[in-house]
């Protein structure tokens, strides 16, 4: 597993955490860090403990064992004092139908002990607008498209400015539009400094927006750190060779002493680079095609792979994760 970072810069902090429903572990002794001003993707199937470990982090349900910190603060000794930090999108947004978008929040946020009264009006669209939805102030939430109640539920949890923003499935149920939206508001959040834990089970969503991620699998963390660093501790790098010359290719890349690979669906020709033949690791990409073309090969297509985080998740927890919408 990935080595830890600083205690010291750490928006969230477990130590083995666990979370017991009778005799089965739905969170079983795991050890979070996420670093501040990160957006750190909570990635794993359904069923994987996520949602269990939000709800503990928040104080919404009592850890069996092992310790919590957020904010640099004990969870749950110092709920009070660290949850007017928080925004929260948990399990869905709930809204009183009847009421209109602007007057669901306004209610809300009346019940926010720390919230400015005077401010409130103003705040209120000013959440609205930031989420798309400036539009649809005045209309009734029952007219509301899962979309946008969705979308509602973020500008709820950024009323008032937050140090930590905790989203569970942030783009569930949005549109291709609605889900760049949200996007960019991630981006522009952790611009600002504010942390964002995004729990996800979508990793093309995870790929665009998040600098970290940590993989659950069966209520065990199974990995988590930069997702450069997830990539890499995979299978290793591979040279993709796409020519006419499909025999004369694989000479050349014999010759170089690396370790050739079955074809693909497009039928290219790939070696490994991670130098299990002892030539491998060590040789530039640039010398690969310099070789290639010197021996006469016909080169149509060239790149160099990494472990995708597919394919690293599916390794890690033996289940598939959804790639695209």
């Amino acid at each position: 597993m990935t080595e830890q970072p600083s205690d010291a810069g750490l928006a969230i902090e477990t130590r083995g955490l666990t979370k017991r429903f009778g005799h089965a572990a739905a969170v079983d002794g795991i050890g979070l860090a996420v670093p501040r001003g990160s957006v750190f993707g909570f990635l794993g199937p359904n069923g994987s403990g996520k949602t269990t470990t939000i709800r503990v982090l928040l104080g919404l349900a009592a850890a069996s064992s092992g310790e919590v910190s957020v904010l640099g603060e004990e969870m749950p000794r110092h709920v009070r004092t660290v949850l007017p930090r928080v925004g929260a999108l948990v399990e869905g947004p709930a809204f009183y139908p009847f009421l209109s978008g602007a007057a669901n929040l306004a209610r809300l946020d009346s019940a926010d002990r720390y919230a400015s009264r005077a401010t409130r009006r103003a705040r209120v669209r000013a959440a609205l607008e930031r989420v798309g939805l400036s539009h649809a102030a005045d209309k009734k939430v029952r007219a509301y498209s899962l979309g946008m109640k969705q979308r509602l539920g973020i500008a709820n949890a950024l009323l008032v400015p937050r140090e930590l923003l905790v989203l569970d499935e942030p783009t569930n149920g949005l549109d291709p539009q609605g889900t760049r939206e949200v996007r960019s508001l991630v981006r522009s959040l952790a611009e600002e400094g504010t942390t964002v834990f995004v729990s996800s089970h979508l990793l093309a969503e995870v790929e665009q927006i998040c600098t970290h991620a940590a993989v659950m699998s069966a209520g065990r963390l199974v990995a988590q750190g930069t997702l450069d660093q997830l990539r890499r501790e995979g299978s290793g790098r591979r040279v993709l060779v796409r020519t006419p010359d499909v025999e004369l290719a694989r000479t050349v890349l014999r010759t170089l002493r690396l370790d050739l690979l079955p074809p693909g669906p497009d039928d290219a020709v790939r070696a490994s680079l991670d130098g299990a033949d002892g030539g491998g690791e060590g040789i530039l990409p640039e010398t690969i095609a310099a070789e290639l073309v010197r021996g006469g090969v016909r080169v149509r297509g060239f790149d160099i792979q990494g472990t995708t985080l597919e394919e690293r998740f599916v390794a890690l927890t033996g289940e598939g994760f959804d790639v695209a919408r």
